[in-house]
């Protein structure tokens, strides 16, 4: 298993994680800041189903990557951060652009 050091923000606390875990935890939080901007009203119907749908596709996307077997590889992780980077510029977007449900 691979595994990745990560610091936690300002507390000096090194934790080691492995490398899947930073994959799926990022799909986590990416789906909890839809969730909370369709709670909150920032987002609206529309856009919340949107953005679901994108991180279903990344998700799948990552599923077919790790279906042979062989887990992810560096390469196929980077797309997927890359894909994640580009989700998370979009929900930033659309819960900023001042339409309320």
């Amino acid at each position: 298993m691979k595994m990745v050091i990560a610091a936690l923000a300002g507390l000096g606390i090194v934790a080691a994680v492995p490398a899947s875990a930073q994959v799926n935890g990022r799909q986590h939080h990416q789906r909890d800041r839809i969730a909370q901007g369709w709670k909150s009203g920032e987002l609206t119907g529309r856009e919340a189903t949107r953005l679901g749908r994108q991180q279903y596709r990344i998700g799948r996307t990552e599923a077919r990557m790790r279906a042979d077997g062989g887990g992810l590889g560096p390469r196929e992780r980077a797309r997927l951060h890359a894909r994640q980077d580009r989700a998370s510029a979009s929900i930033y977007a659309k819960k900023h652009n001042r339409r309320d449900r």
